[in-house]
């Protein structure tokens, strides 16, 4: 027995569906029924019903791509901030092809507290100091972040700034901004102008509030349109 229906918001601890049902994503079982174990958005796919979490931190896999920011310079790399639970590290040698005398080369002159790198999670160990390693070797498009801006949203709702088959990042480059999504919920750009950065901010920012209406695409195509036509992006 299902207790929801298509693009329902519900609630933690709220029934969604009998156990007997094929149910996935933000859930947990109590006494025989599907409970949402967050805020969340009901999807229906293929005979299943999928809750989509509305917030939630991100949980690193390796492969993902992230934007994190250097906290700390350590004895041979450095630590950094990727909005997750559980501690990153950068390696000196997956930073870098280069060999480094660390007796001669202060770590500092490569990267050092504040900046930010795009990088690729390639480990994740959770019995290790630092369960997460980095690396900036292993993927196109990796190092540290020279120029444009970084740009922060919730981390479970990176998949509705990409959208349905690159759908919506689609849509966002129509503002001629290079822009690289990070899973966890930090986004890179370079616009060709202030303008097209306001355009930008403003097109994230309804992604982030409005991610659990329908028509969101629709809705973030007009406001580029709008921009584009020479008016202000903002509704």
């Amino acid at each position: 027995m299902k207790y929801v229906s298509p693009r329902q918001v519900i609630f933690p601890g709220d029934p969604v569906a009998t156990s007997d049902e094929s149910v996935e994503g933000a859930v947990y079982i109590d006494e025989g029924k599907y409970r949402a174990s967050s805020i969340g958005l009901v999807e229906f796919r293929d005979n299943k019903i999928v809750v989509v979490p509305l917030e939630g931190s991100y949980r690193p896999k390796p492969g993902d791509v992230v934007i994190g920011y250097v906290t700390d310079v350590l004895a041979s790399g450095w630590e950094v901030d990727v909005r997750a639970p559980l501690a990153a590290w950068l390696p000196v040698n997956e930073a870098t092809a280069k060999y480094i005398d660390l007796e001669k080369t202060s770590l500092t002159s490569l990267l050092n507290v504040g900046d930010a790198v795009i990088a690729a999670v390639k480990d994740v160990d959770l019995t290790d100091e630092f369960p997460v390693m980095l690396t900036l070797r292993e993927g196109e498009r990796l190092g540290k972040i020279e120029s444009g801006l970084v740009v922060e949203l919730s981390p479970v709702k990176v998949p509705r700034v990409i959208g349905k088959k690159g759908t919506m990042i689609s849509t966002i480059s129509e503002l001629g901004c290079d822009v690289i999504v990070g899973q966890n919920g930090r986004i890179w750009a370079k616009c060709p102008g202030p303008e097209a950065e306001l355009a930008l901010l403003q097109v994230i920012e309804k992604i982030d509030r409005e991610s659990h209406v329908a028509g969101l695409t629709d809705r973030v195509r007009a406001l580029i349109e709008r921009y584009k036509g020479g008016g202000s992006a903002r509704p």
